[in-house]
C-alpha cells in the first residue's frame, strides 16, 4: 500500500491496463472511508479490488470528493452510490446539476470521444439529488478521519476545486495541477473543451501555492513534494502552448485538421526530447492532446491576445 500519511493512501486504477494513469485518493479511519475521485465506470473493478486488498468494501465508503465532474475523475461516482445509497457527495455547486442528470455532460463527451466513450469510460450513472453536497469554496469538510480545506479553482473546468488536508500538507488539486509521471519532472497541462481559461487557472495555481502545500496530489498521477517549482513549470508550458495554439489559429492557409495536426506533432516532439517514446506515450493517454487543441482553439478564439 502507498501511504501519503497516516490515514491517507491512494491507488492506481490502472487505467485501459497502464499504470500511472488515473489514482483515486483514500481517507480512512474507523468512521469510515472517503474517495477522492473515483474515476471513471470502466475502472471501478480496479478500485474495488484495491480497496479489498486494504480490508476495505463499498459498504465502509461515507464520502465521495470529486476535484470535478469529467469522466475520467467522477464517472464512477453513481455507480457507487448504487451499491452504497448512504455516501454524499461532494462536489461544486455548477457541476452538482450534470451529477444528478448527465444527460447534457454525456451529450458533450459524446462529441469528443464517440464511438470510444463506453470502452473509456463505461457507464455514468446518475446520483441522487439528495445525496449530493455543493460547494462554493471555502468550505470545511470533516470526512475519512480528516478535517480538509475547499478551494475553488477554476482553469481547467470552472466546476473544479481542490482539498487541503492541513494536517499532512496533501493538496488534492485534481486536474488543476496537471499531469505528471513518477519519477519525472515534465509536467502538461490538460486542456480540453470547453472551460479552458488561462487567467483563471493562474489564479488557481497561486491559490493552491498559498496553501503551501508539502504534497501536490495529482490524479493524473500521484504525489510530488515540490510544489512552486511544479506549478512555475506547468504554467510555463500552458503559456507555450498557447503561443503555438495562437500561432497555427492565424496561419489562413492551414485547414482546422491540419492545425491540430501540427500542434499534436510539435507536442509530441518536445515529449520525445525529455523522455522514452513509451513514456512519451503513456502522457499522451493520460491526456490527448487533439483534445487540448481543442479546448485551447477555444480558448483563443474568445480571449484576445494581450
Amino acid at each position: 500500500m502507498t501511504t501519503l500519511a497516516a490515514g491517507l493512501d491512494y491507488v492506481d486504477l490502472k487505467f485501459r491496463s497502464r499504470a500511472q494513469i488515473i489514482a483515486t485518493g483514500i481517507l480512512h479511519d474507523v468512521s469510515g472511508v472517503a474517495l477522492v475521485d473515483p474515476g471513471p465506470a470502466s475502472t471501478l473493478p480496479a478500485l474495488t479490488a484495491e480497496l479489498e486488498r486494504r480490508g476495505i468494501s463499498i459498504a465502509d465508503i461515507r464520502t465521495i470528493l470529486l476535484t470535478h465532474i469529467h469522466l475520467d475523475h467522477a464517472g464512477a461516482t453513481g455507480s457507487l452510490l448504487a451499491q452504497n445509497p448512504s455516501i454524499e457527495v461532494y462536489v461544486h455547486d455548477v457541476g452538482a446539476p450534470h451529477m444528478i442528470d448527465p444527460s447534457k455532460l454525456l451529450a458533450s463527451a459524446r462529441r469528443l470521444y464517440g464511438d470510444l466513450m463506453e470502452s473509456l469510460w463505461g457507464e455514468f450513472r446518475a446520483v441522487p439529488g439528495d445525496r449530493v453536497r455543493t460547494l462554493e469554496g471555502g468550505e470545511r469538510i470533516s470526512c475519512g478521519g480528516r478535517e480538509l480545506e475547499v478551494a475553488y479553482t477554476p482553469g481547467h473546468a470552472v466546476h473544479h476545486v481542490s482539498y487541503l488536508d492541513r494536517a499532512s500538507g496533501v493538496a488534492f488539486a485534481g486536474d488543476v495541477a496537471g499531469i505528471r509521471r513518477a519519477p519525472g519532472t515534465y509536467i502538461v497541462p490538460p486542456t480540453p473543451p470547453p472551460d479552458i481559461d488561462v487567467a483563471a487557472w493562474r489564479q488557481s495555481a497561486d491559490q493552491i501555492l498559498e496553501w503551501r502545500p508539502a504534497t501536490l496530489f495529482l490524479t493524473h498521477f500521484g504525489p510530488f513534494q515540490d510544489a512552486a517549482e511544479h506549478m512555475r513549470e506547468l504554467m510555463d508550458r500552458l503559456d507555450e502552448w498557447v503561443r503555438i495554439v495562437r500561432a497555427l489559429v492565424a496561419r489562413p492557409t492551414l485547414t482546422d485538421d491540419e492545425r491540430c495536426e501540427e500542434f499534436v506533432r510539435l507536442i509530441r516532439i518536445d515529449l520525445r526530447r525529455h523522455m522514452s517514446e513509451a513514456e512519451a506515450e503513456n502522457y499522451e493517454r493520460a491526456g490527448r492532446f487533439d483534445y487540448s487543441w481543442y479546448g485551447l482553439k477555444r480558448y483563443v478564439t474568445k480571449v484576445p491576445q494581450p
